[in-house]
């Protein structure tokens, strides 16, 4: 099966004009892994709670699933780009990146773990949530700021 996503030489620069699937697979693909994501958080969350408390493991949980979802993105959605940045280099601007989405993303966690007696009993609820909530900043500043072309040398 051919790969959905546009050859380097149909996509245009972050912020540039592009069609609409130029920018539309992307952030499927982008959505996709951050369903996976959402998986590592849960089994994360569920494993390291009994050690860390729901807190401690509510907190742990986002960089794990924030860490694969950063090489999943890498290898798969943006995968046509031609890296400006070497991977570890990449994998800190990912993080600091979606700092935005972090705040948004725990932010509802913590909020509904709070006022849901529910959510803390069933965690992944809030999981659910705090991803979507998170989603549109994490792309955007993703795209712009982590996966982005390398430039050509003057």
């Amino acid at each position: 099966m051919p790969d959905s996503c546009p050859s380097p030489a149909n996509t245009t620069s972050p912020g540039g004009t592009g069609g609409p699937r130029v920018r539309i697979v992307p952030f499927l693909k982008f959505g996709m892994v951050g369903v996976t994501g959402l998986m590592w958080d849960t089994l994360a969350v569920y494993g390291f709670r009994p050690l860390l408390g729901l807190t401690g493991a509510t907190l742990l949980a986002y960089f794990i699933a924030a860490s694969m979802n950063w090489l999943a993105n890498r290898l798969w959605t943006f995968r046509h780009v031609v890296h400006a940045d070497r991977p570890l280099v990449q994998w800190a601007r990912f993080l600091m990146a979606n700092s935005l989405g972090f705040v948004m993303n725990r932010g509802m966690v913590f909020t509904l773990f709070l006022v849901a007696p529910l959510c803390r009993t069933i965690p992944v609820l809030a999981l659910a949530a705090g991803s979507l909530t998170g989603l549109v900043a994490n792309f955007t500043l993703s795209h712009r700021m982590v996966f982005r072309h390398r430039q050509p040398p003057p």
